[in-house]
C-alpha cells in the first residue's frame, strides 16, 4: 500500500514544505551535498599540493644534477719501450780533404777533373817552379864550395897536428886549424840542409793523391799562379778529394734525448731522393758533451757506401729509437693544468675531483709524457675549467681508453 504525500498550496497558490518525515529528510541531504563537495574540494587541493611537491622535489633534483660539473676523463697510456725521433743530418764523406800546393810556381799540367776516381799515390797535376830550380842550382854551388873549403881546412888542421907532435908549431895554431875546421863542417851540414829543403819543394812540383777517393772539385787551370799553403796570400785548394765508401752522418741530437743514445745503435736514414727507401747505419760515436750554445749531443753515425748510391754533402732524416722510462704515460696536452703550485691534473676518483701534481717528459706535440704523478687507472680531466677545485663533485660524461688517446 502505497503513501501518498499531499502537497498543500497556500492561500496564493504557492507549494507549502510538507510537514513530518518528509520535511526532516531535505536538511539531511543539503549536509550531504555539502560533504560531497567539501571532500571534492579538499581531493583536489591535496593532488595540487602533491604535484607541487613532487615538482618541487624534481627540480630540485635537477638543478642539483646542472650544478654538478659534467667532464670527460682518458686514461693514461703507457709509452711505448722505444720512442723513435726524427732528426736532420748531414751525410759527409769518411776523409774530406782539399789538396793545397806546398810550392810557388805556375800549373803546367792537371790530369783529373771532377768526378774522377784516383787511387793513392795518383798524379793530379805538376807544377812549374823556376824560382825554386834556381835556388836549388845556387843552393848546390854553395855547398860544394862549402866541402871544398872544408877538404882545405881538413889537410891544414891534419898537418898541424902532425908538426904539433915534434915541436914545429904551436898549440894555438893547431888550435886555429881545428876551429877553422869545425866552423867550414858546419857551414856543410847548413848547406846540406838547405839543399834538402829546396830539394823538398822541387818535389812539390808534382801533385798526388793522398789516398783513394773521388775528385769533388778542380780549383785550377794551366797557366795559373799557385801560392804554397804556407803563405800568407790567399789559399786556394788545387783540387777537393772525399771518400764516399763510407759515410758519416752527423746529428746534434737535443739534450733531453741525450741518455738515450748509446754507441752501437742502429740508425736508419730516409733522403728525398729515395722515396720509400731507407738506409741502415750504425751509431759510432759521441761527442760526450753537450753544446752549450745549441744544448745538442753531437753524434756520428757511420754508413756503408760501397757503390756510391748516397752523394756526400746530402741532407737526411735520421731515424732514431731512444728507450723510454718504464712508469712514463702519455697524456694529450689539453689535460694540463698550469697553476703557482706547478703542472698538475685533475683525476676524478669516486665522483670527486683530485688535483694531482705531475713531473713532465718529452714533449710530443700533441702528446705529452708524463714520468712521474700518474697511475694507470687514473681518470684524467679532460680540458678541465680554470675553476677547478679539488674535492669539486663533476659527472663524467664520457671515457676515453687508452688505445683511443690522442
Amino acid at each position: 500500500m502505497s503513501r501518498q504525500i499531499e502537497i498543500q498550496t497556500g492561500m496564493d497558490g504557492t507549494s507549502v514544505p510538507p510537514t513530518g518525515a518528509g520535511a526532516r529528510t531535505a536538511p539531511y541531504k543539503r549536509w550531504v551535498i555539502l560533504a560531497i563537495a567539501l571532500i571534492a574540494t579538499g581531493a583536489l587541493l591535496a593532488s595540487g599540493i602533491r604535484s607541487r611537491v613532487r615538482a618541487g622535489k624534481t627540480l630540485g633534483t635537477e638543478t642539483m644534477q646542472v650544478a654538478i660539473t659534467p667532464v670527460s676523463v682518458v686514461l693514461p697510456k703507457r709509452t711505448a719501450p722505444a720512442q723513435e725521433i726524427i732528426l736532420p743530418g748531414n751525410v759527409e764523406p769518411f776523409i774530406n780533404s782539399p789538396i793545397y800546393s806546398r810550392t810557388n810556381g805556375y800549373l803546367k799540367a792537371w790530369y783529373a777533373d771532377i768526378g774522377a776516381h784516383v787511387q793513392k799515390g795518383q798524379l793530379l797535376a805538376v807544377i812549374e817552379t823556376p824560382e825554386v830550380d834556381q835556388q836549388l842550382e845556387q843552393s848546390m854551388s854553395n855547398l860544394n864550395t862549402a866541402k871544398a873549403n872544408l877538404a882545405l881546412t881538413e889537410i891544414t888542421k891534419n898537418r898541424y897536428e902532425g908538426l904539433l907532435k915534434t915541436h914545429a908549431v904551436a898549440q894555438q895554431d893547431v888550435d886555429n886549424a881545428t876551429g877553422a875546421y869545425n866552423a867550414n863542417k858546419a857551414i856543410v851540414d847548413a848547406s846540406q840542409a838547405n839543399v834538402k829543403q829546396l830539394q823538398a819543394l822541387q818535389s812539390f812540383e808534382k801533385i798526388y793523391a793522398p789516398f783513394d777517393g773521388v775528385v769533388t772539385a778542380r780549383n785550377t787551370d794551366i797557366g795559373d799562379l799557385i801560392n804554397s799553403g804556407s803563405t800568407a796570400g790567399t789559399k786556394t785548394d788545387l783540387f777537393h778529394i772525399a771518400q764516399p765508401g763510407i759515410l758519416r752522418v752527423y746529428v746534434n741530437v737535443p739534450e733531453e734525448y741525450s741518455q738515450g743514445v748509446k754507441v752501437g745503435m742502429t740508425a736508419d736514414l730516409s733522403l728525398a731522393e729515395f722515396p720509400g727507401r731507407q738506409f741502415q747505419g750504425k751509431l759510432v760515436r759521441t761527442a760526450e758533451a753537450i753544446n752549450v750554445t745549441t744544448r745538442t749531443l753531437l753524434i756520428e753515425i757511420d754508413v756503408n757506401n760501397p757503390t756510391g748510391t748516397l752523394f756526400t754533402g746530402s741532407y737526411a732524416e735520421v731515424h732514431l729509437k731512444i728507450p723510454t722510462q718504464a712508469s712514463a704515460y702519455l697524456l694529450p696536452v689539453n689535460t694540463l693544468i698550469f697553476r703557482s703550485a706547478g703542472l698538475q691534473v685533475g683525476t676524478v676518483k669516486d665522483g670527486k675531483v683530485a688535483l694531482t701534481s705531475v713531473t713532465p717528459g718529452h714533449d710530443l706535440g700533441e702528446q705529452i709524457e708524463i714520468v712521474a704523478g700518474l697511475k694507470a687507472g687514473d681518470q684524467v680531466i679532460v680540458n678541465p675549467p680554470d675553476s677547478i677545485i679539488s674535492g669539486q663533485e663533476v659527472q663524467i660524461v664520457q671515457a676515453t681508453l687508452p688505445g683511443d688517446a690522442k
